[in-house]
């Protein structure tokens, strides 16, 4: 099992229990200046928990073993997504400041099974391997 962090809050506002878990992949190639010189990785990370305060939690994990999509970030839904059938939704290469927005604005709408993902976040989705799914939880 990989190590997961619940990343500390910036913001006073606790995290909402029944909102979406944005879980950030970054103890592997996801999150390095090696593989992606020029990201603001940290501060990728600090907009996501800024962002989502109050609509949701975000955590860090080590490694969600879909190295090849870097960089990972599972939107898990609300207790409300999951009640319409929603599943954790994978997003690959989240490198850009538009994309990690679009990621806040999605989970502040209420995130998978409550709302469509917003501008081209769509396009960024994809379905990890069993194994992963099965190291991050899900099955």
């Amino acid at each position: 099992m990989h190590k997961v962090d619940t990343v500390p809050r910036r913001r006073s506002s606790p995290s909402s229990p029944a909102g979406c878990t944005v879980t950030v992949c970054r103890g592997c190639c996801c999150g390095t200046d090696r593989k992606h010189p020029g990201v603001d990785h940290a501060g990728q990370v600090a907009a996501l928990v800024d962002g989502v305060a109050g609509a949701g939690r975000v955590r860090v994990t080590d490694c969600l073993d879909a190295c090849e999509r870097s960089n990972v970030v599972v939107v898990g839904p609300s207790p409300a997504g999951r009640a319409a059938g929603a599943r954790p939704v994978w997003l690959a290469n989240v490198l850009h400041p538009e994309t990690v927005d679009e990621v806040v604005e999605w989970v502040q709408a209420g995130g998978p099974g409550v709302d469509d993902p917003p501008g081209l976040l769509d396009l960024c989705a994809f379905t990890p391997s069993r194994r992963a799914r099965a190291e991050a939880g899900e099955i």
